[in-house]
């Protein structure tokens, strides 16, 4: 019990060190200088060796960049999103998702978006959407839905400043695009029933109705599962 104990303490120090390192980062700009790794370790209170591993937990976090030579140290970073959603995306990789929880999870951050988009009061963005959702009609291929759909996210994005909203469902696609699927059926209907439900959710956004909004895309999102159990039982999966 007492040799657990010993060896739990190196661990918990360099847990405890990084948390002060951490804080220290975010105390200060970007690119700044957090300190040497003599300077570091002087003013933390601890050894050279429990301050490199406590680095090295922020240098994998995105949080901590050493340089050598004059000038150098350890400079203070922030994370970048594209590094964050490659990161989750190999996780998920080795703890494999279906494509029917990644729509789930995309279904339901989709259903927050739109009504939140629908109290955006920029004129610029707005005008954007009108303007995009001009585009619905000529989608008449997988290839022009998708560039659509592509849009369509990026701009409800800018309409909601929720920057963990757009990281789970920019992770949540990269990881269902890894997944074999047949999510429609490829027919005039179920084509005529996506431009349908695309002008419906734009025209509530727009209309700033935000109770409609979510309505729209719950239906929408219905639909898809709807046409997903038919595939199923066409296919026989």
């Amino acid at each position: 019990m007492e040799e657990d104990l010993r060896s739990a303490q190196p661990r918990n120090l360099v847990g405890e060190t990084a948390n002060r390192l951490r804080d220290l980062v975010f105390a200060s700009a970007p690119g700044s200088l957090a300190g040497s790794l003599k300077d570091l370790a002087a003013s933390l209170g601890v050894g050279i060796v429990t301050l490199q591993k406590a680095a090295r937990v922020l240098e994998h976090e995105g949080l901590l960049e050493g340089r050598r030579g004059p000038g150098g140290g350890y400079y203070g970073t922030r994370p970048d999103g594209a590094a964050v959603e490659r990161s989750i995306a190999a996780y998920l990789r080795t703890n494999p998702s279906s494509f029917e929880e990644a729509l789930d999870i995309t279904s339901l951050l989709f259903n927050e978006l739109v009504p939140a988009a629908a109290g955006c009061g920029d004129a610029a963005l707005r005008d954007a959407l009108r303007a995009l959702a001009g585009q619905i009609d000529g989608c008449d291929t997988d290839e022009a839905r998708g560039a659509f759909e592509s849009a369509f996210q990026d701009l409800l994005f800018r309409m909601v400043d929720r920057p963990l909203f757009k990281l789970l469902t920019l992770v949540t696609l990269r990881v269902s695009e890894l997944q074999p699927h047949r999510l429609l059926r490829h027919d005039e209907d179920a084509e005529r029933q996506w431009k349908l439900g695309r002008h419906r959710i734009i025209d509530a956004i727009l209309a700033g109705d935000q109770q409609l909004a979510r309505f729209e895309a719950d239906r929408s999102n219905r639909q898809v599962v709807l046409e997903r159990l038919r595939a199923r039982q066409v296919g026989g999966g």
